[in-house]
Order: structure tokens, then C-alpha cells, then sequence
């Protein structure tokens, strides 16, 4: 993979109708920047390598096994050709802007090569993004918001753009995701009322209206009264193919209670139900013109010849009428498939609360709608992309399903979540895969007698999580704007060259952090007014700092524009004194205290001991803090503000190799704290990684 940024030609969109928007601009090309692999997730991590009271050589034997299981993905499921960028190991988790992760697999050789697509972007819709975290243990019932989605960080999930940034944002990513597909493969958009016809004159545009397949309807709740109008109750999946024939899967759902009922009507004397159909041609059909026990020739003669009538008569799948009259075919229920699949889907529920599979995303989907999508559009060991992953519904169901998936988010605290449900779904099909047999047919030592079950065979037991763009170092440099103007309350406006936003009917003008506020700043905003004869509105200039003639220059310019009706009145916002707006700048990282010791043992060679002795998230206390107002927070157990910890036992200072994870399951467990692994030979580097329930991360590293 390359560790530089490279730029990226881009076919242009020629389909018709074609959507104009204030700022549309076509996409000719992408630059593609490097990636960093940051962990590093394998079956030997997953699943951890031994067990409780295991002897050395069962342990070398389980070792052994997950070696075979690494290679097999390896050898059969990725491409092996020049300029195709095999992963680390199998699955592709980024996190970054997925402009950037679009790019970057596009210059890494997966042009044409993703068999679908899967996107639930958000809708522009008002809904709130931000996660719903608990803290762990017994207690844990205290909620508090994650990390709330920021303008900076989160474009993607924050419903403030303007109706033409949101045009811009989804037709270049629309964009590269065609560029990416397979012939014959196919892309899924959901979406709700307010932006399917958006999108779908996108679709059209960038793939061509003949490409349209399907509006497929979800209902995802039921009927409930809204006093100002029609309930909403469905979202709209939007499908389109590449190429003549995309894949189509064809699947079925079963009979409703009602439909059966109603007209599976007879049952034989063993109980089984059935339905009577015509057994007579639809077309003459001379040469089946006969007599049939004593049933004299239908008009255009039977369906089947008298062999065929012989055997179902046989097999006592020919219904003769009590009072006489012509038979009738026997079609039972438990031979029928079930209704094939149509465009409007009632029977996927949408996942709430008390769900297995619920995450704490507002707005996660149900694995059954991804699952459907999936086995309609691909086959065994096809790849799946989401480029907004959110609580990785899809890529969990990939994995699930034995497809290779690649997935990214613009969220860390999304990035947190897809790996522990990915390492739960993962080890699950590790631990099935390890209680059947050996590669030789032989039992494995220590394991079970029970078989894994039918479901698909993986096409990967591990993954890797990357970061492009050195994407944290972005959120850095960026963090405080975007802090700013979250907190603030400005809505940020992507399409003006100038004005970065809009706080009630003021245009905003950012300063940039690096230095105060001063006339120089200033006189650039003045500018922009007078090249602005018609604009009329005042000016908010949000600063770090102030200084005295900046002051001095606002006094100046608005005095002359004072009363109801004057316009172009500029502001000022300093972030450090302002009565309203200050002191929230200030940000104590999570700290952790961890003792790290290596011990020797004539059994067991060199351990690794690993304790974390205490740690505290000030972020997490200040929320809870805000949260209840009258009284300051007590947590006594400091493993209820982490969600989950992980070791790297030769760590090296770039990708963090997880040797072993701490993740409890549940949300009332918490993490053990004290750690014991085996040791390298000679000296090596303990990397300890401390993630809280906001995903702040903690590393500690000691050399032993």
C-alpha cells in the first residue's frame, strides 16, 4: 500500500435527468491519501490463545489450528494480483472521512471490484445522532450522551446543511461508489420521504435511469397518530444495478397466519395442509387429451401425460371431489417456499431497546433487512461495502453471512462499537470452527464433541482497522473549531466561499485559532461585505482571543449602526472571557494508572503481568456532572468508565497488535483489570490500551 497521497481520475456522471443545485460541482478526480493500520484483530487475539488450566501442548495444538484457520481466508477469499491491495487480515475497517476511504481504495486496486453496496446516509431529517452510553456494572444504569456528533468530525450525521451542501456531500460519493462497483453488481440506498426524490435523481444521474431495479418500501413501525399529519412509518430503500444482469438472488417469505388459513383449506388424514390447484392445460394441448378416471378430457387437454398423472395419482397428490367432478392438484404447504420477495417489506422490525442485537445507535438497523439485502444481491465470499457504517449492521451481518466486507465511519465512537460487535461475531464462528475437526478429520485436543452448525462459511476470521489521512491528527488540529461552533449552536454552511456558518440570521466568520482576533481579520470580513451589495444580514466573528484594536475597530464600524433596521452590525465572540460561550475550551484527557511486571515460572517460562490500578475519565465525570445538575457524580469503581481494554505485548509504536481483549458482553460487566500473558524472549515493549465508555483512549507502554 502506498504511504503517499496519489490523485485519483474519476469517470464523469453523464446519466439524465440531471439534478442542478446552487454549487454543483462535477468530480473529475480524487487525491488519495496513505492509510495507517492501527489494530489489528486475528482469530489467535479474537478468541485469546489459552485457556483456562490448558497444558503446553494442547495450547501449541490450538495455536497450530488458528494458523490454518488465518491462511485460509488468505489463500482462497482476497485476489492475489498486481496493484490489489490484499489486507492485513480479511476484513477492512477505516476510520476517516469516507471521501478519503473511497479514494484510497480506489487507488489501492479495488476499482470494479465491491459486488455491492449497502448505504444508509443520513437523511437531513432533524433526528439525533448521538449515542446513548451507560457505564458499566450493576449501577450502570446511569446514561449519559456520547460523543455527540460534531460538525467537523461528523458531517455525515449532523442534519444542519443546507438543502445544496447536501446534494454536493452525496453526488461525490455516489460518485466513487460507482466507480468501485463490480460489473453486475448493485447499490442500496435507504433513506426516508424527505430525501428519496433527492436521491433517487442522483441515482439516475450518476448511474443512469436505466439502472434503476427496485424502490424497495420498509415499514420500520407501525401506525401512530401525528396531529399535524400523515404518520410516517417507512422508510425507502433505493436499488440499483451495474451492468445487464446484476445478481439477483431471488428470495421468499413465508405464508401469513391469515394467508394459510384462508386458503390452505384440506388436510390429509397425517395432518399435512394443502391448497387445490388446476390441474388442467391452459393452452390446447392435443396430444393430452384423454379420459382420466372416468373424468372426461378438459377443453385443452391435462397438464401432465399419463405417466405423470400415474405418479401423482400414486403418490396420492390428486384431490378427487366427493360428489364427482374434475380433479385437482394437491400443492402442500410444506413443500411451497413461501411468497417471493416484493418491493414492500412489513414483516423486518426495527430494532428497539430490548433487542439482542441493539447497540445503543438511535439510528441502527435491523440485521434481517441487511441480511435480506445481502443474499438477494450476493453470493458466497462477495464483497460488501457501507461507507456510513454507523453500529456496523452490515459489515457484522457480511461477516455473518461468509461475504468480505469492508467498512469505514467518520465516528470513533462508531469505529468503538463495530470492533466489539465484529469480535463478538467473529469469535462465535472461530469458536463453532475450532469444535468441529482438524484439517485431518481428527478431534481437537480440549474441544468439544458438539459440530459446527450449517450456517455460512466464514471468508474471514479477522480484521484490520486503519485510519487515512492521519485522520486523528485532523480532529486535532480541527477539534477546537468544531467544538466551538457545536457549542455555540452554528450551522454550518458548506457552500459559501467566505462564511463558514449561520447562527440565527447572523453570517459566522471563524477566526482561525492560531492567533487573536484582530483588524486585519477584521477588514477581510468588511470586504466581503461591500463585494455583498445586497446583503443585509449582521456578522458573528467567532475568536480565540482578542486584541485591543480589534476591539477599538468594532466600536467604530458599529456605531454607525445602531436601531431596529441596521444591517451588517458585526459581533464578536471570544471564546476565553465570553460570559456565555467561554471556558469550555478546557480538555483533561482520561489519565490510568497500570503496573506492568514480567515474572518467571519453571512451568510456564516467562508471563507478563499486567494491573490497572486506577483510572479516570474527566470527561465522563463532567457530563454526569452536567447531567444532574444538583449533585456532583460518584463512581466508585473506575472499571465502570471503561469499556474495554486491550494488550499489545511487542508493541513497536505504529499498529497496535491486539494480543488480548478484555470486552465484557454484557453492559453490567466490567473489565477484570489484572492481566497474565506470555512474554517474549528478551526485552520487549507492553502496550496497554484503555478505551472509556466514550471512546477516549488511554495508552500506557512500558518496556520489560
Amino acid at each position: 500500500m502506498s504511504d503517499k497521497k496519489t490523485k485519483v481520475k474519476v469517470t464523469a456522471a453523464k446519466g439524465r435527468p440531471m439534478l442542478t443545485w446552487v454549487g454543483k460541482r462535477p468530480l473529475s478526480h480524487v487525491t488519495a491519501f496513505p492509510a495507517q493500520l492501527v489494530q489489528y484483530h486475528d482469530a489467535i487475539n479474537i478468541l485469546g490463545m489459552a485457556q483456562d488450566n490448558e497444558s503446553p501442548e494442547c495450547y501449541e495444538e490450538r495455536r497450530r489450528i488458528f494458523r490454518t484457520l488465518r491462511e485460509h481466508w488468505n489463500d482462497e477469499c482476497w485476489e492475489d494480483q498486481p496493484g490489489f491491495a490484499v489486507p492485513e487480515s480479511g476484513g477492512l475497517l477505516f476510520h476517516g472521512d469516507n471521501k478519503d476511504v473511497l479514494a484510497y481504495l480506489l487507488a489501492n486496486g479495488y476499482r470494479g471490484k465491491v459486488d455491492l453496496v449497502y448505504i444508509d446516509p443520513p437523511f437531513d431529517s432533524g433526528a439525533d445522532y448521538v449515542r446513548k452510553v451507560a457505564l458499566r456494572g450493576a449501577k450502570g444504569a446511569t446514561k449519559l450522551d456520547g460523543a455527540a456528533y460534531t460538525l467537523g468530525e461528523q458531517i455525515q450525521y449532523t442534519d444542519i446543511w443546507a438543502n445544496d451542501s447536501y446534494l454536493q456531500f452525496m453526488y461525490e460519493r455516489l460518485v466513487l461508489l460507482r466507480e468501485l462497483l463490480a460489473l453486475n453488481g448493485g447499490i442500496y440506498v435507504q433513506c426516508d420521504p424527505r430525501r428519496s426524490h433527492h436521491l433517487r435523481c442522483l441515482l439516475d444521474e450518476v448511474f443512469g435511469a436505466d439502472s434503476f431495479q427496485a424502490e424497495i418500501v420498509w415499514r420500520r413501525s407501525t401506525a401512530h397518530s401525528d396531529a399535524k399529519g400523515y404518520g410516517a412509518v417507512h422508510d425507502s430503500i433505493l436499488y440499483y444495478g451495474v451492468g445487464d444482469e446484476p445478481a439477483f438472488n431471488k428470495q421468499y417469505v413465508p405464508h401469513s397466519e391469515s394467508y394459510i388459513e384462508s386458503h390452505y383449506t384440506y388436510q390429509d388424514p397425517d395432518g399435512r395442509r394443502y391448497c387445490l390447484d388446476n390441474i388442467t392445460s391452459p393452452h390446447p394441448r392435443p396430444n393430452l387429451t384423454y379420459e382420466w378416471q372416468g373424468c372426461q378430457p378438459p377443453q385443452f387437454g391435462w397438464r401432465y401425460d399419463r405417466v405423470t398423472m400415474a405418479r401423482l395419482d400414486k403418490e396420492g397428490r390428486i384431490h378427487y371431489p366427493a360428489g364427482g367432478g374434475r380433479p385437482r392438484l394437491k400443492r402442500y404447504l410444506d413443500e411451497m417456499r413461501g411468497i417471493p420477495l416484493q418491493d414492500l417489506w412489513g414483516d423486518v422490525n426495527p430494532v428497539n431497546s430490548q433487542a439482542h442485537e441493539a447497540v445503543g445507535f438511535p439510528t441502527q438497523k435491523p440485521e434481517l433487512l441487511v441480511e435480506r439485502i445481502l443474499q438477494v444481491s450476493t453470493n458466497h465470499g462477495g464483497l460488501v461495502l457501507d461507507c456510513f457504517l454507523g453500529s456496523g449492521t452490515t459489515v457484522a451481518v457480511a461477516q455473518k453471512l461468509g461475504r468480505r466486507w469492508i467498512g469505514c465511519d467518520i465516528n470513533k465512537g462508531a469505529i468503538q462499537t463495530t470492533v466489539k460487535r465484529l469480535r463478538g461475531v467473529t469469535g462465535e464462528q472461530i469458536a463453532k470452527a475450532l469444535a468441529d475437526r482438524n484439517e485431518k478429520g481428527e478431534k481437537l485436543p480440549g474441544m468439544s464433541e458438539a459440530e459446527a452448525d450449517e450456517s455460512p462459511k466464514p471468508c474471514q476470521f479477522g480484521f484490520s482497522v486503519y485510519r487515512v489521512n492521519d485522520y486523528d491528527l485532523q480532529i486535532q488540529h480541527n477539534e477546537a473549531v468544531n467544538l466551538a461552533c457545536e457549542h455555540i449552536g452554528v450551522q454550518r454552511t458548506r457552500s459559501d466561499p467566505f462564511f463558514d456558518g449561520t447562527l440565527g440570521r447572523s453570517l459566522v466568520k471563524i477566526i482561525p485559532f492560531s492567533h487573536p482576533l484582530t483588524p486585519l481579520d477584521l477588514e477581510e470580513v468588511k470586504r466581503e461585505l461591500e463585494a455583498r451589495p445586497d446583503e443585509d444580514r449582521n456578522v458573528t466573528v467567532v475568536a480565540l482571543g482578542m486584541e485591543l484594536a480589534a476591539q477599538a475597530w468594532l466600536d467604530a464600524w458599529n456605531r454607525l449602526r445602531k436601531g431596529k433596521n441596521a444591517v451588517n452590525r458585526i459581533d464578536a465572540i471570544e471564546l476565553r472571557t465570553d460570559p456565555k460561550y467561554g471556558k469550555f475550551m478546557k480538555h483533561e484527557p482520561a489519565t490510568a494508572r497500570v503496573k506492568i511486571t514480567r515474572k518467571a515460572s519453571r512451568k510456564e517460562g516467562a508471563r507478563i503481568v499486567v494491573e490497572v490500578q486506577d483510572f479516570i475519565s474527566p470527561t465522563i465525570v463532567e457530563r454526569l456532572k452536567a447531567q444532574s445538575q444538583l449533585l456532583s457524580p460518584k463512581i466508585d469503581d473506575w472499571r465502570a468508565m471503561v469499556d474495554c481494554i486491550m494488550i499489545d505485548s511487542a508493541y513497536s509504536g505504529g499498529a497496535f497488535n491486539v494480543v488480548l481483549a478484555d470486552v465484557p458482553e454484557r453492559k453490567s460487566d466490567l473489565v477484570e483489570g489484572t492481566y497474565e500473558l506470555a512474554a517474549a524472549e528478551g526485552e520487549t515493549t507492553i502496550a496497554v490500551k484503555i478505551i472509556d465508555m466514550l471512546g477516549e483512549e488511554v495508552l500506557v507502554t512500558e518496556q520489560v
